[in-house]
């Protein structure tokens, strides 16, 4: 008996039906799990308009202006407070954070895209061996290792010029933090190349490309969304880092916005909580921007794989 074209559309929505619900139920389940992360950042941004920290029902009470922000814009942690600093000393600290966040980017990227080509493309003798030991090298906490790169790090400032002392702290802040990304990185974009199949790229060489000109143009390109994940990634680990900035640049009178936040709320006796929500907000709106933006490419490259 043939079947008339409502039929069959009714029999394809009960199949799909399971799968539906599988879908919907694993959405409220991530929802409720995350839904008190997502509160407590609400309440961060309500509280730097707010006129007290607030704690969840006093946010329909509260009164709400631009006051924090003002404060915090013109140094003054407080009401109360004097000018400690001046709106281009805080533009400095937010520039210095983009440099951080900005080296380590570049600097994970080059190196994770290249041996990531490297690993998926190449076949030498100790490749597997060297692939486990990349990715040991990052079950080791940043925390466990600082003082060995510390060490280093005061054994080759002798070296270094005085008058280019900062620059050189700068890029050992971005070396030594970026050398905590890499080894994950690595394997992620070798997953990328790994899906790309060999005979595209074979077909390049055949016509006369050299290995060059056939990765840049032919390879590369395939692989942008996971180069684009790898980059948001690198970047937010380098803003959102603390320890590393906090050794090589904060003691060196280097301030970024973590050690600037730190500042504000050392003494949480005395410190006026609400403009530390508004220097909180400001730290968190790269984050925020680039969550929302990319998220899609971020699904792809936790998706990406690994191949041995």
């Amino acid at each position: 008996m043939r079947r008339s074209g409502a039929e069959w559309s009714q029999l394809r929505d009960v199949e799909t039906l399971p799968r539906r619900r599988l879908t919907l139920v694993l959405g409220l389940a991530v929802g409720l799990a995350t839904l008190p992360l997502v509160l407590l950042y609400l309440l961060l941004v309500l509280s730097s308009f707010a006129d007290h920290m607030l704690s969840g029902p006093d946010i329909f009470t509260a009164r709400y202006s631009l006051d924090n922000w003002r404060l915090l814009l013109e140094g003054r942690l407080e009401p109360a407070a004097g000018r400690l600093y001046t709106a281009r000393y805080l533009a400095a600290i937010v520039l210095n954070t983009f440099i951080v966040a900005l080296g380590v980017t570049a600097v994970v990227v080059a190196a994770s895209v290249m041996a990531g080509y490297a690993f998926s493309r190449m076949r030498f003798p100790g490749r597997r061996r060297l692939m486990e030991l990349i990715i040991l090298l990052h079950a080791f906490p940043g925390v466990a290792l600082i003082i060995a790169v510390y060490a280093i790090y005061v054994w080759s400032l002798g070296a270094v010029p005085r008058d280019a002392v900062t620059g050189y702290r700068f890029l050992y802040t971005i070396l030594a933090r970026a050398a905590l990304e890499i080894p994950m990185s690595i394997w992620l974009m070798k997953g990328f190349f790994d899906k790309i199949p060999w005979e595209v790229e074979w077909s390049a060489l055949v016509d006369g490309a050299s290995r060059l000109r056939a990765f840049w143009q032919i390879v590369l390109p395939q692989v942008k969304p996971g180069i684009a994940a790898l980059s948001i990634f690198a970047f937010l680990a380098g803003w959102e880092d603390l320890i590393y900035v906090h050794v090589f640049l904060y003691t060196g009178g280097i301030k970024t916005l973590a050690t600037f936040i730190e500042e504000v709320v050392g003494n949480i006796e005395t410190a006026y909580l609400p403009v530390a929500a508004a220097a909180g907000t400001l730290y968190l709106l790269p984050t925020i921007v680039f969550f929302i933006i990319t998220q899609r490419l971020l699904l792809e490259a936790a998706s990406g794989g690994v191949k041995g």
